[in-house]
């Protein structure tokens, strides 16, 4: 378990109660399972007190947690039958995005999601889950294969943002980021989004334009990062926590916005915590926006989602 700059003494804690157990492991002689459990309730109330009022910038933190489930674990988990299709029939095939057919509870669908990956070797190779231009065109062109045979579209959303490198502005960034936001708005399909962890940007929103969009508990989606915003806004980075204060950018306040629809809970602690909890309960989140969606028609659906983002900033948070 990877602990975060907040959770500290609960690592002393649970760290005490580990090294107990590893006595009575050895075979020490030492009955030591009355002080271990002891520490155990100790660290459960600690994780309760901790996670019971999480600050933006705390959030943030846990939103980016390297071992909170990724795109791949929810796809390997909750669908049968994926079918990876890959490139953008133009440039290349961007592993930051990852996407293909599948089934989910046995209806045939098309899944596209940001995968981030989960080592070393991984990061680098999905580029730590910022898309390039021909990952949102390969999302693009999976899009119209939905929308051609029917199929409702998921897509999973967790990326700090798309990739701002050289390569990536010369081959249309921007473009394909407004095509691939663009082509949400015009399927004819069910479309609906889960923020897993990170939603950063045009990058978030070129996959979550859909007829529902839900959060887990702990993510966040906002239109810049907290550092990207502290340093435009105060030419400082270390005001990240004034700016994730300023962007409501958690689950719980765009709810209030009306941004999302749903927040879906985590595990105590986070989705690291406990991945397989987490996973189900995105499971039974996708198929309740689905039910709300599949049979209606391709014109009803259309219309509802232009108009749920054209309703935007309609609401407004209390001072």
């Amino acid at each position: 378990m990877q602990y975060l700059e907040f959770e500290k003494p609960l690592a002393e804690i649970e760290g005490k109660a580990e090294e107990l157990r590893a006595m009575a492991r050895s075979g020490s002689g030492a009955d030591v399972t009355k002080e271990a459990e002891a520490l155990d309730r100790k660290a459960e109330a600690l994780l309760k007190e901790l996670y019971k009022d999480l600050t933006p910038w705390r959030k943030c933190q846990v939103a980016r947690h390297p071992d909170r489930p990724h795109c791949k674990d929810y796809i390997d988990t909750l669908f049968t039958e994926y079918t990876p299709l890959a490139g953008d029939r133009n440039f290349a095939d961007d592993h930051a995005v990852m996407g293909g057919l599948a089934r989910f509870n046995d209806r045939p669908v098309m899944v596209i999601g940001h995968e981030k990956g989960n080592d070393t070797k991984s990061r680098i190779e999905r580029n730590f889950g910022m898309a390039r231009p021909e990952g949102y065109r390969k999302a693009i062109r999976l899009m119209d294969m939905a929308h051609r045979f029917g199929l409702p579209v998921i897509t999973l959303v967790d990326t700090p943002g798309a990739y701002p490198g050289k390569g990536a502005e010369e081959r249309g960034q921007a473009e394909a980021i407004a095509r691939s936001t663009q082509k949400c708005l015009e399927i004819g399909v069910p479309l609906v989004s889960v923020v897993i962890g990170e939603g950063g940007s045009g990058g978030a929103v070129a996959f979550a334009t859909a007829n529902r969009v839900a959060m887990l508990e702990h993510s966040v989606y906002s239109v810049i990062s907290p550092e990207g915003c502290a340093s435009i806004l105060w030419k400082d980075a270390e005001k990240m926590r004034e700016a994730a204060e300023a962007l409501r950018l958690t689950a719980q306040d765009l709810l209030k916005l009306g941004v999302i629809d749903r927040i879906i809970k985590e595990p105590l602690g986070g989705a690291q915590r406990d991945p397989k909890a987490t996973i189900e309960a995105v499971g039974k989140g996708l198929e309740a926006m689905l039910k709300d969606l599949v049979g209606k028609k391709p014109e009803t659906l259309i219309r509802d989602r232009r108009q749920k983002f054209l309703d935007m900033g309609s609401k407004g948070l209390a001072a």
